[in-house]
C-alpha cells in the first residue's frame, strides 16, 4: 500500500544538503521574480527536481513534485506581490476579475494532465514551454504587441484556460505567460506584470489542490511530500521567494535590464535541455 505521505528518513547529512539546495533555489527564485516578472518557479522547479535526483530520494514522482512544490510557494509570493500593485493602483481589477475563473480551470485541468503523464513527457512538455519564455525574454522587444487589446468570449475562456494549464504543468504564476499575453495584446508592461500576479495566485492555489489530490497515492516520491508537494520544501522557498523578491525588483531599476533578459533566456535554454536530459 502507498502512502499519501511517504516518512522515509534520510541521513542527517543528506538532509542538510537537500536544505541547502532548497535554500538557494529559494533565494534565487525570489531575485528572479523580481528581476523579471517571471514566475520563481523557472529556477525552483529544475533546482528542487535535482537536488531530489542527486541525493536519490523519491523517483519517478520526482519532477511532479518539484513542480508542486513550487505552486504552493507561488500562492504566497503572488499573494504579496499582488497586494503590493494594488496599493500603486496598477492590477486591472475588471481584467482579474473576468479572466480568473478560467485560469484557475485551467489549471486544475493542467494538474490533472500533469498527475497522468509519465516523467519524461512532463519534462518535454516543462523544456519546450520554458524554451518559449526564453525566446521571449531574449528575442521579442518588451513592447512589441499583436493585437490592441485582450481577446473577449470564447477567445479569453480559451486563452485563460491554456495559460493556467501551462503554468500548472511548468510550475510557474501568471507572470510568464499571463504578462505575456497582456504586454503583446498593448497593455503596458507594469500593469501586465500587475495584473498576472493575481492569475498567479488563482494558478498556485487551484494547481496545488490539484497535485495534491492526482499525487495523492503516486509512488516515487521525496519524503515528507503530500501527493506531490513536499511540505518542508514548500515551507522553506515559500518564506525565502515571498522575502526576496522585493529586492530583485529593486534590483531590476539598478541593473541593465536588456542584458539581464538577454542572458537568463540564455540561462532557461540552457535550464529546459538538463531538465529534459535528466528526466530521459
Amino acid at each position: 500500500m502507498r502512502y499519501p505521505f511517504p516518512m522515509t528518513a534520510l541521513p542527517l547529512n543528506e538532509m542538510l544538503l537537500l536544505l541547502a539546495a532548497l535554500t538557494a533555489a529559494g533565494l534565487v527564485g525570489g531575485l528572479v521574480a523580481g528581476l523579471f516578472g517571471v514566475g520563481g518557479g523557472t529556477v525552483i522547479v529544475p533546482a528542487v527536481f535535482y537536488a531530489f535526483e542527486v541525493l536519490g530520494v523519491g523517483g519517478e514522482g520526482n519532477l511532479h513534485t518539484a513542480i508542486g512544490t513550487s505552486l504552493l510557494t507561488i500562492v504566497a509570493t503572488s499573494w504579496r506581490s499582488l497586494k503590493a500593485h494594488r496599493s500603486h493602483g496598477a492590477v486591472d481589477e475588471v481584467v482579474l476579475k473576468t479572466w480568473t475563473p478560467w485560469v484557475a480551470a485551467g489549471a486544475l485541468i493542467g494538474a490533472a494532465v500533469a498527475g497522468a503523464t509519465s516523467m519524461t513527457g512532463l519534462a518535454i512538455v516543462y523544456g519546450v514551454c520554458l524554451l518559449v519564455v526564453a525566446a521571449q525574454m531574449g528575442l521579442l522587444p518588451e513592447r512589441v504587441t499583436l493585437r490592441r487589446d485582450l481577446p473577449e468570449g470564447w477567445g479569453r475562456r480559451a486563452t485563460g484556460t491554456v495559460i493556467g494549464g501551462l503554468s500548472a504543468m511548468m510550475g510557474i504564476g501568471g507572470g510568464s505567460f499571463g504578462g505575456m499575453m497582456m504586454m503583446l495584446c498593448g497593455r503596458p508592461v507594469h500593469q501586465a506584470v500587475a495584473t498576472a500576479s493575481g492569475f498567479g495566485l488563482a494558478i498556485g492555489a487551484a494547481a496545488t489542490l490539484g497535485f495534491i489530490v492526482f499525487g495523492w497515492d503516486a509512488g516515487g516520491r521525496p519524503p515528507l511530500s503530500l501527493g506531490y508537494v513536499n511540505v518542508p520544501g514548500a515551507i522553506v522557498m515559500a518564506v525565502l521567494t515571498t522575502a526576496v523578491a522585493p529586492w530583485g525588483a529593486r534590483l531590476a531599476h539598478a541593473l541593465d535590464r536588456a542584458v539581464l533578459r538577454r542572458a537568463f533566456a540564455l540561462w532557461l535554454l540552457a535550464t529546459a535541455g538538463a531538465v529534459v536530459w535528466k528526466a530521459l
